[in-house]
């Protein structure tokens, strides 16, 4: 395990709640991505077992994946240059921190679930309020372009995740980092990572 390994199963599970656009890569007969927001079903140890969400019909990577089910699905959480300037040790280098999850996954295609999976990404992004926005707010234009779209779900075969948020750093270093670096969501994830 290194020291950039997730710590648990709901880490890597949180990555991929708060930053759900992935990228679907697909490598038979011809390399296919495409960028798509995933929603997770966990496993009773809070582990990612299989990521859902829809395709539009038109995509050649459907065919390809009807075909050869096997994909990559690589998500990217909170990143960014680290410069020397915002340390005061000596010949310290620059780096990029990130925190990153790739998943092996076997996609099955299921259109009759075309509605849970919208309903399921609609809930995930708006929230469960009493006004959030929800599939009726469509009306008859639901059903005919429901049609252009195919639900599926990608089984978790395996899943390698690096969080390189700085826990190699002195702590006076990774201090001045946190008082100095610009971008919130980075800190943010850094003082996560380090937490405890």
């Amino acid at each position: 395990m290194s020291v950039w390994s997730p710590r648990n199963a709901a880490e890597v599970a949180a990555l991929v709640a708060r930053h759900p656009l992935a990228w679907v890569v697909s490598g038979a007969p011809a390399f296919h991505a495409t960028p798509l927001p995933l929603v997770a079903d966990l496993a009773e140890d809070g582990s990612v077992a299989a990521l859902v969400g829809h395709f539009a019909l038109r995509n050649p990577q459907v065919e390809a994946l009807k075909a050869h089910p096997r994909a990559l699905v690589l998500f990217q959480g909170a990143h960014g240059y680290i410069s020397p300037e915002l340390v005061t040790q000596p010949q310290w280098a620059p780096t990029w921190n990130y925190a990153v999850a790739r998943f092996e996954v076997e996609v099955t295609f299921a259109p009759e679930d075309n509605g849970a999976a919208l309903d399921r990404l609609i809930a995930h992004m708006e929230g469960d309020g009493p006004d959030r926005w929800t599939l009726a707010n469509m009306g008859e234009r639901y059903e005919p372009m429901s049609r252009h779209i195919i639900a599926f779900r990608a089984q978790v075969l395996s899943c390698d995740a690096t969080f390189k948020l700085g826990q190699d750093e002195r702590p006076e270093s990774f201090a001045q980092i946190l008082a100095a670096h610009p971008d919130a969501a980075l800190v943010a994830a850094m003082r996560e990572a380090n937490e405890g």
